[in-house]
């Protein structure tokens, strides 16, 4: 099933929002290589790279389909939805 054009934004962002946990969790507990993370701490950013490594295949499958059906470049859909998201981040009359 083809999703919309606003599911595809929803994923989108939060695939966007994902990776923002990673990044904030590598720059709390610092590179692995010069601090000893705990097991803990490991963990915690194993789980958040798998969800954010899950919802951006699954967002860049869903945009591959998306454009399919539509008869567009997969890239052309995928610059629609970044802007998108973009736009509502902005606080654009749409969000």
């Amino acid at each position: 099933m083809t999703d919309t054009f606003e599911e595809l934004v929803a994923k989108q962002r939060a695939a966007d929002e994902a990776h923002v946990r990673v990044r904030h969790l590598q720059e709390t507990y610092g590179p692995p290589t010069d601090t000893k993370w705990s097991n803990l701490q490991t963990t915690t950013w194993e789980t958040a790279w798998r969800a954010w490594r899950d919802l951006a295949r699954e967002l860049h499958v869903a945009v591959s389909d998306f454009a399919r059906a539509g008869g567009k470049p997969r890239h052309v859909v995928e610059a629609e939805v970044r802007q998108a998201v973009q736009h509502e981040q902005q606080g654009g009359a749409d969000a």
